[in-house]
């Protein structure tokens, strides 16, 4: 069984999004170990850069830590692909690799230290969504590709 991490930036405030990820936190866990890893948001009154190289450098501690698992910044100069070419790609990791991070950085950004370690980089849009709802579409994204790998009725 795979192990799914979403390592991000900040606390998720809203209720109804907190409510949304827990539920399809349940669904993912009949099928893989799913967890959130929140990171401290930087303060970015000493300056823009600073808060994003020392968040950065946080994600970057957190995924040095976990042997044998692959990186994925979702990233707006990442390349964008369909749910079904999601899902495949997620299938051919999981034969080599026990451990997937889907990185969600600050909402000032990270810096290209992070871009040039990740093992992929993914575009969900050419918009920009809040970091807390973005939390929940991935974690809604997640269970949709482990329901087209598995077969379940949830993916049309």
């Amino acid at each position: 069984m795979i192990r799914i991490n979403v390592v991000c930036i900040g606390k998720v405030k809203e209720k109804y999004i907190r409510e949304g990820i827990a539920e399809f936190s349940k669904r993912l866990s009949k099928y893989t170990k799913f967890e959130i890893i929140e990171l401290a948001e930087e303060d970015d009154n000493k300056g823009i850069e600073n808060a994003i190289n020392s968040e950065t450098e946080r994600i970057i501690n957190v995924i040095s830590k976990k042997n044998y698992s692959y990186n994925i910044l979702l990233d707006l100069k990442g390349k964008m692909l369909t749910s079904e070419e999601m899902a495949d790609k997620i299938e051919k990791i999981s034969m080599t690799n026990s451990e997937i991070n889907f990185i969600i950085g600050g909402s000032n950004g990270v810096d290209d230290n992070l871009r040039k370690i990740v093992d992929y980089r993914l575009c969900f849009s050419k918009m920009t969504f809040p970091h807390q709802l973005m939390r929940l579409i991935l974690s809604e994204q997640i269970y949709r590709w482990i329901s087209i790998n598995n077969n379940i009725k949830y993916h049309k």
